[in-house]
């Protein structure tokens, strides 16, 4: 029996069922694996009192410490995020407050192995976790865990010196194998481990009456994620401007809301435009398979599981050539990989309009992606570096 111990920042909770849902399949996955015990460790960070008891982080702060999700036992402790300081003190942090709480925890659960499922700052703590418990460490690279904390000043070294310390590392796509080949880590130690989809609940639907539903009356164009800049939410927007016949519909919330609906009344967009705000992830099938077009222009992403369910629902995705792009629209049917521009968007979305190419087709490119081999390919890494660890 493999005892695995997963650490990551990035899991759902009672107040974010959102939040990292891709990580909580990855792990309710590996699970569910016959010969697998897991715990999840789930640390919750605040900032100093009273900040951490006020606005967002209240609900936070109220969390239970221990609870079991979905059939596994999470224990959510909590750490000090210190405010302005871009991240450099997570990790200590972080350490002072997982250390106590392991030892104790490893007196009933004698992990093998600590996964860890987001590079920062989970991956350095873990790096540190794992010295002291004499268990070897796996750290997954997501996208902007490398492209943000990866190249920040402030954590950008604490991120390349864990991936070189790590027993394991894992890619969500060979475009960021390459990305942290570049940052020095060892590209022996790293193998690509690609997202999955779940092809039951992501698959087309009548999308005629889907969209009736939705009152959209000509092609529905649909972009989904945080509204946060580096999404590109505002490219997609503005692509809209010369495509009259087209409704966008974008699913997500975050501060960027204002800009958006500032940039909206600027161009007299707001007919053709809607901010649906935050949807939960179990309603996103029914809005993906209503689309004509899934389209999304994120600055830099790993391999986003968005553009897989697009593809799992019979949706054609316009992206830029960031990340993985280039291993998920490996067909023409599958969508546009089109420049990073509003001109570029609305010239990649017209051509996806024009091709009509039917949903079973464009399902075809999710059907790559799949939890099974998720789990399969995540049990083989752990189990391999446990097997080849020396005794504690």
């Amino acid at each position: 029996m493999l005892r695995v111990l997963t650490l990551s920042t990035l899991f759902p909770d009672a107040t974010r069922r959102n939040f990292g849902v891709f990580v909580e399949h990855q792990t309710l996955g590996l699970a569910a694996h016959p010969d697998v015990e897991l715990r999840v460790v789930a640390p919750v960070g605040l900032p100093p009192f009273p900040l951490g008891l006020r606005g967002k982080h209240a609900a936070l702060a109220k969390l239970p410490l221990g609870e079991q999700w979905k059939g596994v036992d999470v224990y959510r402790p909590r750490f000090l995020a210190v405010p302005g300081t871009a991240g450099r003190f997570h990790v200590a942090s972080l350490i002072r407050a997982l250390g106590p709480m392991l030892a104790n925890l490893r007196r009933d659960f004698p992990f093998d192995v600590i996964d860890t499922s987001f590079f920062f700052p989970d991956g350095p703590a873990a790096v540190e976790l794992g010295k002291r418990f004499g268990v070897p460490v796996s750290i997954k690279a997501r996208g902007s865990d490398i492209h943000h904390w990866g190249m920040a000043a402030a954590t950008a070294g604490q991120v390349r010196d864990a991936g070189r310390a790590a027993d394991g590392l894992l890619a969500v796509s060979d475009a960021m194998k390459r990305d942290m080949v570049a940052m020095g880590m060892p590209a022996e130690r790293i193998r690509v481990h690609r997202t999955g989809v779940d092809l039951g609940q992501f698959a087309p639907r009548g999308r005629a009456a889907a969209k009736a539903a939705l009152k959209v009356p000509g092609a529905l164009v649909v972009s989904t994620g945080a509204l946060i800049e580096r999404k590109g939410h505002d490219i997609v927007i503005e692509a809209i401007a010369a495509l009259p016949n087209a409704t966008l519909i974008i699913a997500g919330e975050g501060p960027y809301r204002p800009a958006l609906e500032a940039r909206i009344a600027d161009l007299g967009l707001g007919e053709q435009v809607r901010l649906l705000g935050a949807v939960p992830h179990g309603e996103m099938p029914s809005l993906l398979a209503a689309a004509d077009v899934m389209a999304l222009a994120s600055e830099n992403e790993g391999l986003a599981n968005a553009w897989v369910e697009a593809l799992a629902c019979g949706t054609p995705v316009v992206i830029p050539d960031v990340g993985g792009a280039s291993e998920v629209v490996t067909e023409r049917a599958y969508g546009r990989l089109v420049g990073r521009s509003p001109a570029g968007f609305a010239s990649g979305i017209a051509a996806v309009l024009a091709d009509h190419s039917p949903p079973a087709t464009v399902r075809a490119g999710a059907e790559r992606f799949t939890w099974e081999a998720n789990t399969a390919g995540l049990y083989e890494h752990l189990a391999g570096l446990v097997g080849s660890s020396s005794p504690p």
